[in-house]
């Protein structure tokens, strides 16, 4: 029995698997016969679409055709009625030259004939002068050429005169527009430059406290600042004096800032003195970019940058040094802007033309010279080059830019009340009772004060003894009787030296 079963089984298994391979078959042909029948239908739907966009295509032809033909006749039109305005133009213009030559053939035989009466009366005046002069025709008419050359040589002559005397005149009109010009458009205000400063304070107290025990602090303030620090009767001020505009801008400052602290004592007086400096430099470097970018004159090099705000503490005759290259500047642009030249760079060469007194102070030496150097250095073009020798005439003036800058340097600075000359030699004497003690080895500053009539040399104490700064003080004095003409009153020479120890106790 169990036989009979497995056979069984495997009867209906072997059946099973034809039946389902038969169904698989028949399953496989009527998916073919379907997909048959789709793709039919997609090749029909592909076939409509096809002549349905050939026959929108056609119609688009049609249709561009005709516009493309409304085109043709509408500049077609167009193009017959400008042709048939040009012939006719053509045809007045043509009418207008027959009249014209018609004109001109009249004037032609108006000149012939007044040609015939001229030789004629040429003739007759050749026949008069060999009756009444007896002299052959030749002679004759030698003797009328000359005597026509004199007359036009008179004639030429005196026109040359009049053509000169009118140019010399529109010249001198054109020089007085230009000045005129350059004046009017640049209101800049003037204000002479002063040798003191003062600070005001807010109670009589406080000048004691800038004294300073035995005098310490006031001379600490004078040997660090290099100004004459003058405290007298004159309620709630102090007075501050020195040749050096920079020396007593920073001094006012620092005192206005130790004031305002209240710790007035030699140390906190050298950190508030470096902070300032600092602060000035920022201001300085502020101020020169500023001028820049109000000038429009592009791109200057950093350096100069510092040199043009630094001008501010300089001046010439009592005229400060920025001002007056802000002027000349201004003048500059507008003269050269009349004459037809390069109102930008003139503006440029005149900003720039005494940037070499902002290195005096500290250098010494050519301002003119000076300049050229650091100009040169930092790549400025050889129109400002040349502005700043020519400007002291140094050289000749090779532009419109340059003679725009010197003609703006002298009005600059001759115009009523620019300049005073005595206060420049005062400050020149002063400079130069300085330059005499820096010159010796061993010293590091040295500040001439109270109008020039006294003179701190601050020494190296390392290098210098107490016995040499006797001598030194000696020598300085000596220096300045023979190389000094003239100067007011006696000159003190204070040698200053002392020794100074820093210790920093370190926090645990």
């Amino acid at each position: 029995m169990q036989i009979l079963e497995i056979v069984s089984m495997n009867e209906i298994i072997v059946i099973s698997i034809a039946t389902l391979s038969f169904l698989s078959y028949i399953s496989f042909l009527i998916g073919q016969r379907v997909a048959k029948s789709n793709s039919n239908i997609f090749i029909k739907q592909a076939k409509t679409k096809a002549k349905s966009i050939e026959r929108e295509a056609e119609y688009l032809f049609k249709e561009a055709k005709i516009k493309a033909k409304e085109y043709e006749l509408q500049h077609k039109h167009e193009f017959d009625k400008k042709l048939f305005d040009l012939k006719n133009e053509a045809k007045e213009k043509i009418k207008s030259l027959k009249r014209d030559e018609k004109e001109l053939g009249k004037e032609r035989g108006a000149v012939g004939k007044l040609k015939q009466e001229y030789e004629n009366k040429l003739k007759e005046l050749y026949r008069l002068i060999e009756k009444t002069a007896k002299m052959s025709k030749d002679e004759a008419k030698d003797t009328l050429m000359r005597r026509i050359e004199e007359q036009e040589e008179a004639l030429i002559a005196n026109t040359i005169r009049n053509y000169e005397r009118k140019a010399k005149e529109d010249a001198e009109r054109r020089a007085n527009y230009l000045l005129a010009q350059a004046t009017t458009r640049f209101a800049g205000d003037y204000a002479a430059e002063r040798l003191i400063n003062t600070v005001k304070l807010n109670s009589d107290d406080i000048k004691g406290r800038i004294i300073g025990k035995e005098g310490r602090n006031i001379k600490r303030l004078e040997a660090i600042l290099g100004v004459d620090i003058i405290v007298d009767g004159t309620p709630r001020t102090i007075t501050l004096s020195s040749f050096n505009l920079y020396r007593r801008a920073v001094a006012v400052k620092t005192l206005e800032q130790l004031i305002e602290d209240g710790r007035i004592q030699p140390a906190r007086i050298e950190e508030i003195y470096e902070k300032v400096v600092r602060e000035f430099d920022l201001e300085t470097m502020k101020e020169g970019e500023s001028i820049v970018s109000e000038l429009g004159i592009g791109s200057v090099h950093s350096e100069l940058v510092k040199l043009i705000g630094k001008l501010q503490y300089r001046a010439s005759y009592g005229q400060n040094a920025l001002a007056h290259s802000i002027e000349v500047a201004y003048f500059a642009g507008t003269i050269t802007a009349e004459l037809g030249g390069d109102e930008t760079l003139a503006r440029r060469a005149g900003l720039l033309h005494d940037i070499g007194k902002a290195l005096t102070h500290d250098n010494g030496g050519n301002h003119v010279e000076l300049g050229v150097e650091v100009c040169k250095k930092y790549g400025e073009s050889e129109v400002v080059i040349n502005a700043i020798y020519a400007h002291h005439e140094y050289e000749e003036a090779k532009t419109i830019e340059v003679a725009a800058v010197c003609t703006a340097d002298k009005l600059s600075a001759g115009r009523p009340g620019a300049r005073r000359e005595v206060l420049e030699n005062s400050l020149k004497r002063v400079k130069r009772i300085e330059d005499i003690a820096l010159s010796y080895g061993g010293v590091s500053n040295a500040y001439a004060v109270n109008s020039g009539r006294e003179l701190r040399v601050i020494v190296n104490s390392a290098e210098i003894s107490d016995q040499d700064s006797y001598a030194l003080s000696r020598k300085v004095a000596r220096e300045i009787e023979e190389k000094l003409e003239k100067f007011p009153g006696d000159i003190v020479v204070n040698v200053i030296r002392e020794s100074r120890a820093k210790a920093i106790a370190k926090s645990v």
